[in-house]
């Protein structure tokens, strides 16, 4: 009796940070030259990727295309808006990542609430129940007529939505979704590429807005393929300290928007809530030696923020140097031209420096409030009431422009400033409501402390 053998099952190796695939094991990914990242897995039938056929298109003329097929829809959530570009396309999916609890699944349960009023939204869940999630729905006020699903076969998802046809929809996780198709595990590269992929067919076959929650590694990337932040239309980061309130929301892709954008919240008991007015979180309203107003660009938002420094006597040979919510090495270099350009003494002192409400300053144009903070710190003298100091310190001790330089001046004149310190050399001529104090080297900019 002849026997036929049996066929064994094809395997291959993909990078779990790029999706490379190879027919055998490499130490190094030759796609993005990460180490032992290679992960062997079954291959996938090649019936799968091509399941779903789409029906064929035509070629048509630019000039006859609409740009309304594009129109967008307001979320309800101001900041949210903000961050998309004016509101959710029809037809575009919408990757969220962030750190586990930061409020995602919140975010995007208040978002789907509010979606309703212009069409029907369904919210998948594949890790929790439908009584946690009626839990959640009731702490944050959400309309009980949103429709929810907690499934995990992607299988299933679609031919839900083929039933319902939803214009809004929620995968709550992405890592969660598996193909039946496939043997792969749950959360592995093919089955987060798979389902993906489906899920960005159906937005475009059926116009349907879908945002993704995906979780993050520990080195904060995305978890999962690295093709997965190409597959979707816009990518959106949900970042802030689990033990702290404030939260921000940025884009590092976005097909129908700009990056430059972010979005302030505030989580609270009654769920996740826009920040409207950011100077009630970053500036404390005092007027103390060691403390400055900066005003940095945040995306294309100017946001003030207060710097406060602390000097203290060392009692080890090489003096502390610690920044909270900034740059070390910043600091350090700041610190050497105010020694050197401005002519104190600081190579004996620890000195401590903190942006108020847990936001980072990375904008250049926040160096001349820390150096004041500093300087203010060592001569224990205060800044006249109601200052802000705008611009960037060079090596050489001159106060040098930054970008929009206009638009940060007129947000302290909104918010009742009534000072602020500029470069000498920018072309600002003046602003109603404001007093320009012009500077041009660090040392004309300590002119302006006022005695105690």
């Amino acid at each position: 009796m002849n026997y036929m053998p049996k066929m064994k099952d094809k395997t291959k190796f993909v990078c779990g940070e790029c999706g490379h695939e190879s027919v055998k094991w490499l130490g190094c990914c030759p796609g993005c030259g990460s180490w032992n990242t290679m992960v062997e897995m079954q291959a996938a039938p090649a019936s799968s990727g091509a399941r779903r056929s789409a029906s064929p298109s035509h070629a048509v003329a630019l000039q006859s295309v609409s740009e309304n097929d594009s129109m967008r829809v307001k979320t309800g959530i101001g900041e949210l808006d903000r961050v998309l570009g004016g509101g959710v396309v029809a037809g575009s999916t919408v990757l969220v990542g962030g750190d586990p609890g930061i409020g995602k699944s919140t975010l995007l349960m208040q978002a789907a609430s509010n979606l309703m009023h212009s069409g029907s939204a369904l919210y998948i869940s594949g890790e929790e129940s439908k009584a946690q999630l009626k839990m959640r729905a009731s702490r944050c006020g959400v309309n009980g007529e949103l429709l929810v699903m907690t499934e995990t076969s992607i299988d299933a998802i679609e031919a839900e939505v083929d039933r319902i046809k939803p214009s809004f929809m929620i995968v709550d996780s992405i890592q969660t979704m598996t193909s039946p198709s496939l043997s792969n595990a749950t959360g592995s590269v093919t089955q987060i590429r798979e389902a993906t992929a489906v899920l960005t067919s159906l937005a475009k076959e059926k116009g349907c807005a879908v945002f993704i929650v995906g979780h993050v590694t520990k080195e904060g990337a995305l978890a999962g393929p690295r093709m997965l932040e190409h597959m979707v239309d816009t990518v959106l980061y949900f970042e802030g300290d689990r033990h702290d309130s404030l939260r921000l929301l940025r884009a590092v892709k976005n097909r129908f928007g700009s990056t430059n954008e972010i979005g302030i919240f505030e989580m609270r008991q009654e769920g996740i809530c826009e920040v409207k007015n950011t100077a009630e979180l970053f500036v404390t309203g005092g007027n103390d030696s060691g403390c400055c107003v900066a005003c940095i660009m945040e995306g294309n938002r100017p946001i003030l923020v207060e710097v406060q420094s602390l000097l203290s006597t060392s009692a080890f040979a090489n003096p502390r140097r610690v920044a909270a919510g900034m740059d070390t090495s910043r600091l350090m270099l700041l610190l050497a031209v105010l020694e050197r350009r401005g002519g104190l003494r600081i190579n004996d002192k620890d000195v401590y420096t903190n942006a108020v409400g847990g936001i980072r300053l990375d904008d250049r144009g926040a160096d001349l409030a820390v150096a004041l903070a500093v300087a203010g710190s060592v001569f224990d003298r205060r800044l006249p009431e109601s200052t802000a100091a705008i611009g960037e310190l060079s090596l050489t001790g001159e106060i040098r422009p930054v970008d929009r330089l206009l638009a940060r001046v007129q947000e302290c004149a909104r918010l009742g400033y009534k000072n602020a310190i500029v470069p000498h050399s920018s072309q600002l001529k003046g602003v109603e409501g404001i007093n320009l104090i012009k500077v041009k080297y660090l040392r004309d900019a300590f002119c302006a402390f006022t005695d105690n």
